[in-house]
């Protein structure tokens, strides 16, 4: 069904269509921003993976740092109302 999907000519129709829409200038400044979010999809698959494999979470790594600076900074408050 989808065996000759895309031909040379579907591919320059598509480019021709992209170029009347945006203009020449910002195709340049979306291919960039598209590649920018290719890349950070894979780094975000690869750590993903990564976690997987080792068995640690990152939501449970992100939420023992994010606790542990709200213990700290809670601490000296408490003191200074101990203290008045």
């Amino acid at each position: 069904m989808l065996r000759n999907a895309f031909e040379p000519w579907h591919l320059i129709l598509i480019i021709a269509v992209l170029v009347l829409l945006f203009g020449s200038k910002k195709l340049p400044d979306t291919a960039r921003a598209l590649g920018r979010s290719m890349r950070i999809l894979k780094s975000e698959t690869r750590a993903l993976q990564d976690d997987e494999r080792t068995g640690t979470s990152r939501t449970a790594e992100a939420s023992r740092t994010a606790e542990a600076p709200r213990q700290e900074a809670g601490t000296p408050r408490q003191e200074s109302a101990a203290r008045h």
